[in-house]
């Protein structure tokens, strides 16, 4: 297939585009960043490169990006900043919500122009979209929570709703992503090496993790299935609470697991945002199992030692 991929330049996109290729795809990724600071440096006909701001009106009036948009088959969209690596002040809310809506609505209104439209979208989400709890237990039937992530992504999804009616829309709800080099794991790798690790907040929050492979797995078989549609919680069969998670993250690392992090430290370096990793919420997929999809990494021991062997 012929791919266009915005938001693909970062802590997702470095397997994903590779893999994507791999595989016989295609592939123009949209980036704010300069082709120079990429992170793909891919000699292949099967790879593009357009360096523009995808949130930016001026960006969608490009020849090349216009072009892109009328030769693809398919749409990759997991724009957006990181959720929760900054405090959550009003100015960094709204840059968070405007760096996925914004470009979302941009893309929906070319694909909506187009003569010839993708055939299928895969628009990015988040777990978050159903709210935190210690207690629930959610799947893709489940409604919408009501704090600001998760109207942040019941917005984002709505706009992709938008798409034309010949494209197929598949929302990929995403939970807590594991790899080395970024994500939630990538931050806490080198404090436990440091034998400083440990819970954080009470421990008792639930983690809904997926190995970085396996999420690269579902979004290239969604591109090329028809039998997936909606929305799709990319989640491991098997979450975990916090302090199970740190003491699997422990024993891998032959380290201990003694010093918890306060919520109230969190709180104070992410305001709302510590929402995120204090609070957390259980995820299943019935439409991943229903759908028969494998896991390669279904159990967290597992998935964490492939992270730190690979």
């Amino acid at each position: 297939m012929k791919l266009l991929l915005l938001g693909c330049s970062g802590f997702i996109g470095r397997e994903l585009v590779p893999q994507l290729i791999q595989a016989g795809h295609f592939v123009t990724v949209v980036s704010r960043k300069s082709q120079r600071s990429s992170p793909f440096q891919i000699k292949s006909e099967n790879y593009s490169y357009i360096s523009l701001n995808p949130a930016s009106a001026i960006s969608w009036e490009s020849a090349n990006l216009q072009k892109a948009i009328i030769e693809s088959e398919g749409v990759i969209n997991l724009v957006g900043e990181p959720i929760a690596e900054k405090r959550w002040t009003k100015k960094h809310c709204q840059l968070i919500a405007n760096s996925r809506l914004d470009s979302t609505k941009h893309l929906i209104n070319a694909m909506v122009r187009s003569k010839n439209p993708p055939k299928v979208l895969v628009n990015g989400s988040a777990i978050g979209f159903y709210g935190t709890s210690q207690d629930a237990v959610f799947s893709e039937e489940s409604s919408s929570g009501k704090d600001f992530l998760a109207n942040l992504c019941k917005e984002w999804e709505s706009i992709a709703a938008q798409k034309p009616n010949r494209t197929r829309l598949v929302v990929i709800r995403i939970g807590i992503v594991l790899e080395k080099d970024g994500g939630a794991l990538g931050k806490m790798l080198p404090i436990f090496r440091s034998g400083f690790g440990g819970p954080l907040g009470n421990g008792m929050q639930w983690m809904s993790w997926i190995h970085r492979n396996d999420l690269c797995k579902i979004i290239e078989k969604v591109l090329t299935t028809q039998s997936f549609s909606g929305p799709i919680n990319c989640v491991s069969p098997n979450p975990v609470r916090m302090n199970t998670f740190t003491q699997t993250l422990g024993k891998s690392l032959n380290r201990p697991n003694l010093l918890p992090v306060p919520g109230a430290i969190l709180k104070l370096l992410l305001g709302d945002g510590a929402k995120v990793v204090l609070e957390g919420q259980k995820v299943n997929s019935k439409k991943l199992k229903r759908l028969g999809f494998i896991f390669k990494h279904p159990q967290l021991e597992s998935a964490i030692n492939a992270v730190l062997n690979n």
